[in-house]
C-alpha cells in the first residue's frame, strides 16, 4: 500500500486485528521511508451499488460520503470511533444484503436517521438539519417536538 504521506510504494504491517463486529480488520501500517504510521480498514464489498439521486441521475454508492456525512453529525460528540465504524458498516451491509443494486438517496439517509437517533440525538438532530433542509430555527423546534425528543 502506498504511503499517504510521501508516496512511498511500499508500506509495512506493523499490526492486524479484526474489529468488534468481525467485518473488518484494521492494520495499523508504517512507512519505511518516512517513518510515518497510519490506519486502514479492509472489508468485504459483496455487490456494486448505484445511487439513485432526487435528479434521477445514477452514480456508484460512496461509503466514504456516507462516512463522512455521519462523522459530521458527530462532530465534537462523544462517541467512540469504533461504534461509529461499526454503524457505517451496519449500514452499508443492510445495503448490500437488500438484493437491490440501486439505491434511494432517501433510503439511505432514512437508514443514516435511523442509526443516529439510536447513537446520539443530538447527532442525529443535525443529520436531519441537511436531509430535511430546515431554513429556520422553527424547523428544528417542530422537528424535536415530532421526534419526541
Amino acid at each position: 500500500m502506498r504511503c499517504p504521506f510521501c508516496s512511498h510504494p511500499d508500506t509495512g504491517v506493523k499490526d492486524s486485528r479484526t474489529t468488534e463486529d468481525n467485518a473488518t480488520i484494521r492494520r495499523r501500517r508504517f512507512c519505511p521511508e518516512c517513518g510515518s504510521r497510519f490506519t486502514t480498514f479492509e472489508r468485504v464489498q459483496l455487490r456494486d451499488l448505484m445511487v439513485i439521486k432526487k435528479s434521477g441521475m445514477r452514480v456508484p454508492f460512496d461509503r466514504d460520503k456516507l462516512a463522512r456525512s455521519i462523522e459530521s453529525a458527530l462532530h465534537k460528540r462523544a462517541i467512540d470511533p469504533e461504534r461509529t465504524e461499526r454503524v457505517i458498516s451496519s449500514i452499508v451491509r443492510q445495503l448490500e444484503t437488500s438484493g437491490e443494486t440501486d439505491i434511494l438517496t432517501t433510503d439511505i439517509g432514512e437508514m443514516a436517521m435511523d442509526a443516529l437517533l439510536n447513537l446520539d440525538a443530538v447527532a442525529y438532530v443535525r443529520f436531519a438539519s441537511i436531509y430535511k433542509d430546515f431554513n429556520d430555527v422553527k424547523d428544528f423546534v417542530a422537528f424535536i417536538k415530532n421526534n419526541s425528543l
